[in-house]
């Protein structure tokens, strides 16, 4: 009697399971934006280099009004552009290099679970809260700030609705990553009930206060760090972190928001 034909042949193998710390598509092109920005900068004769800062930099007395005979680079339109674009640029390899290290873990998380256009909008807003927080606190400041450490920060921030949830990103073992980085998140005002996410928000302010991070002011206060424009970026990732979320929450939370529960 003929035996049965083996069919495990036949069966499609199971996808291997990628690595958490696996850099998604969105990421990477972000990282090699920042660097070809930054070869193609660090390439130009020295007097378009420092153009090129103020044409892009983000400089708050570009908006004092008491300037109307002032011209910088860029004109209008700078006004407008340079709340993103002093984000690209960073003053040296190790600027560039820390706010990379930041964003490595926070960004990949981030960039799998928005996909390539909403991490890439989120990012640019943040960008845009860290420049309006500088701008609050350093109005007739004519340094021009760059780095990317707003957007860092606000991915930092929106990262941590959901990284701190079981099976997420932050376990640091190996598994599904696009899975890690699907959990449903926790409405705002749970998540700051959790003790993980509360130490997280103390070390990362304190850090901040005390020190400073990533973003360069370069001109009048050469070397100065912008942390304001640190903290600016972070509280819109925390706060606006639902508005760019895919991920449906679980049903208990969408009855908690329905009925007026704080949901930000």
């Amino acid at each position: 009697m003929a035996s049965p034909p083996d069919l495990s042949s036949e069966r499609p193998p199971e996808p291997p399971r990628e690595p958490i710390l696996t850099l998604p598509g969105p990421l990477t092109a972000y990282i090699g934006l920042l660097a070809v920005i930054h070869v193609l900068w660090s390439s130009v004769p020295p007097d378009l280099e420092y153009w090129i800062i103020e044409a892009f930099g983000f400089i708050p007395k570009r908006y004092d009004p008491s300037l109307l005979a002032t011209a910088f680079p860029g004109g209008s339109g700078a006004k407008v552009w340079t709340f993103v674009t002093y984000s690209l640029l960073h003053a040296n390899l190790s600027h560039i290099g820390f706010n990379v290290l930041w964003l490595l873990p926070f960004g990949s998380a981030l960039a799998r679970r928005f996909g390539g256009v909403r991490f890439f909008l989120f990012m640019a807003v943040a960008a845009v809260a860290g420049a309006v927080a500088h701008l609050v606190t350093h109005e007739h400041s004519i340094a021009p700030m760059i780095g990317a450490s707003g957007s860092v920060s606000g991915a930092m921030a929106a990262a941590i609705r959901f990284a701190f949830a079981q099976g997420s990103f932050l376990s640091f073992g190996r598994g599904d990553a696009d899975a890690a980085a699907r959990v449903p998140a926790l409405p705002l005002t749970r998540a700051l009930q959790n003790p993980r996410v509360l130490a997280f928000l103390a070390v990362w302010f304190g850090i901040n206060i005390i020190f400073g991070m990533g973003s360069v002011a370069i001109g009048a206060e050469p070397g100065s760090v912008a942390w304001q424009a640190h903290m600016g970026g972070f509280m819109a990732g925390l706060l606006l972190f639902s508005l760019f979320d895919p991920v449906p929450r679980p049903a208990r939370d969408a009855d908690d928001a329905s009925s007026g529960a704080d949901h930000v």
